[in-house]
């Protein structure tokens, strides 16, 4: 078994490193495939993705879908002003954003918008029901502002680790 040295990463050694990397390629590697890359035997392999995964390095294996195939055509950014910074009503915006299937990502920002979604919806009637009818209803919800994605130049999931 090859030695592996600690890296500063919050106690990861270059094989943990090595591991995370090679499973944010392609998680759906073999324990095989990825021992013989690594030059490790399948036992250490196992025992180290294990142990990655009770860490919280790994939090969860998942397939990353083709949306346009999926018919989920429009894709876009919609920015979201509260009226007022009450502790309640940002409760109630983040429980709601977490509820709507629509919305992928929810991020609560600084600046002159309170939160960013990123938001798909099959066709404009779609998204228009999810601003008018959904988002726009939330309590405390003072504007909202969508940029509509025109192509994605670049969308990945993988977390630089070098």
């Amino acid at each position: 078994m090859a030695v592996a040295k600690k890296t500063p990463r919050h106690g990861l050694d270059e094989l943990d490193v090595a591991i995370l990397s090679e499973l944010q390629c392609d998680a759906s590697l073999a324990q095989a495939e990825l021992a013989r890359r690594l030059s490790l035997s399948g036992p250490a392999v196992h025992q180290r993705v294990k142990r990655l995964e009770r860490q919280g390095y790994v939090k969860r294996i998942v397939a990353l879908l083709d949306r346009e195939l999926l018919g989920q055509d429009l894709m876009c950014f919609v920015h979201v002003a509260m009226q007022a910074h009450h502790r309640d009503r940002l409760g109630i915006f983040r429980e709601t954003a977490q509820r709507l299937p629509e919305v992928l990502e929810c991020h609560h920002l600084t600046g002159e918008y309170d939160f960013l979604l990123k938001v798909l919806a099959p066709d404009r009637p779609s998204l228009e029901r999810l601003l008018v009818e959904k988002l726009s209803t939330i309590p405390g919800v003072g504007r909202l502002q969508t940029s509509v994605v025109l192509s994605e130049v670049k969308h990945t999931t993988a977390i630089p680790l070098d």
